[in-house]
């Protein structure tokens, strides 16, 4: 891992604290107490040290208000794109029919993740099921709560305290979307095999957020979902209640497995409210996407302004699919491209060009790929073992109908980001005030415990 390099000269306040302070600023007090507000949640912070070392790390991520600025502009145009008929016509043409099923609901937690170039953002992808929202929540009151001298600093714009709260509306907003006035009785958090899922302790802190409302919830594997007399039902629920909403957790964004059958039939029959899905999944986190999202004239055609189109330019890194036709001049540009499958997630089966081999290169041309322009990730200082060590990072947005709910980021080291570097995982993000460039000096490198 490179060593800090004294010499660069930092371009904002962020660039400077976030290469030049190793800043620790998470007490892990304040973390347990975030993570354990109710007794069945007792040990959760004990267990995720033990199973999960590298969830979270000690060190947030600074961001200047421009940034987060673009950010917020750049989405809020994305989603401009998408309610239009031409956009959605033109991705639902390419998508599978499951998608066509549109009943209302948004989607929950969307994240759109950002690498920041020196250009500015730079939008990655976009995830229908982007998780870790209620674990960042945690952890940056955690930080926020040890760093008061910070505290004029830290993001206005987000109320750590009232996310619970957020977070709550919008699961009701999704439930009025498609059922109104009715009561939301009971929701299932649903995954394959939730126990074993990496972010599972996220699981039960969602099952209180629903039960702290007298919302009957279960955490519950998709296998176990039964379609009968118009209904879904699971037997964990009281007798007669059948399922109200799925929060949908599963990677398999069409509900094609058979193990998803009931949950399928369910969603279609719009019997059950299923928040994200496959309908969410086709418009906004389909790799192809970005190939339209890019293409400037084909929306002015559909009459896109000019301002959301620059802003656009900006922002999405050019974008092509990976055909037969274009592989080879792929290959030859393939140290300046990103490759990843159609209907990926998590980094799954993702490729830096230049780490490609002939072998894994037959495999992307057969497959359904993408290829995107590479965005190297900026980077944060951090404190490893008493080694001042550079890590990549990105940034997350969860959004909700357009609006940042939250920032997060997550540092690591490797080609994609991953929860196996020590000094990384998720890391708050801190918004700073603007300050005039010739205000900054060259990162000292310092340690501190506390900023």
């Amino acid at each position: 891992m490179p060593m800090p390099n004294p010499t660069e000269s930092p371009a904002s306040l962020a660039d400077a604290l976030n290469l030049g302070c190793m800043c620790r600023t998470l007490d892990a007090a304040r973390l347990r107490e975030q993570l354990e507000t109710d007794p069945s949640l007792e040990g959760l912070s004990s267990q995720l040290t033990t199973t999960h070392p590298h969830l979270f790390s000690d060190s947030a991520v600074f961001l200047d208000p421009a940034v987060r600025a673009t950010l917020e502009q750049a989405i809020a145009a994305i989603e401009r794109v998408i309610a239009l008929p031409a956009y959605q016509q033109h991705t639902l043409a390419q998508a599978p029919p499951i998608a066509r099923h549109a009943f209302g609901p948004a989607g929950v937690f969307m994240g759109y993740d950002f690498h920041l170039g020196t250009d500015g953002p730079r939008l990655i992808e976009i995830n229908t099921n982007a998780g870790g929202a209620l674990l960042n929540a945690a952890l940056a009151r955690a930080h926020r709560a040890c760093c008061e001298s910070m505290e004029g600093l830290f993001d206005a714009s987000t109320d750590l305290a009232q996310l619970d709260q957020v977070f709550m509306a919008m699961f009701v907003s999704e439930w009025r979307a498609q059922r109104g006035a009715q009561a939301l009785r009971s929701v299932l958090i649903v995954d394959d095999a939730p126990q074993d899922q990496y972010l599972a302790p996220e699981f039960a802190l969602t099952r209180l957020l629903f039960q702290h409302q007298g919302i009957a919830a279960v955490v519950a594997d998709a296998s176990e979902l039964q379609w009968r007399d118009g209904a879904l039902w699971h037997p964990a629920l009281p007798p007669g209640l059948p399922v109200d909403l799925v929060y949908n957790r599963l990677t398999d964004f069409d509900l094609s497995a058979p193990t998803h059958t009931a949950l399928r039939d369910a969603y279609v029959a719009g019997a059950t409210v299923v928040t994200p899905h496959p309908h969410a999944h086709a418009l906004h986190a389909d790799k192809r996407n970005l190939i339209t999202l890019g293409d400037d004239a084909l929306l002015a055609t559909w009459g896109v302004s000019l301002q959301d189109r620059q802003l656009l330019q900006a922002v999405v890194p050019r974008t092509v699919q990976v055909t037969p036709d274009v592989a080879d001049a792929l290959w030859a540009d393939r140290r300046h491209l990103f490759f990843k499958p159609v209907a990926g997630y998590g980094a799954k089966a993702a490729y830096r060009g230049d780490k490609l081999t002939r072998r894994v290169w037959s495999e992307i041309v057969a497959g359904d790929f993408v290829a995107q322009a590479l965005v190297p990730p900026s980077e944060r200082l951090v404190d490893v073992n008493g080694v001042p060590t550079r890590l990549k990072l990105d940034v997350r947005a969860y959004t909700y109908r357009a609006h940042v709910q939250l920032l997060a980021a997550r540092t690591y080291t490797g080609q994609t980001t991953n929860f196996r570097t020590t000094g990384g995982g998720f890391s708050p993000v801190v918004v700073l005030p603007a300050l005039p460039s010739a205000t900054l000096s060259s990162p000292s490198h310092r340690t501190h415990e506390h900023v």
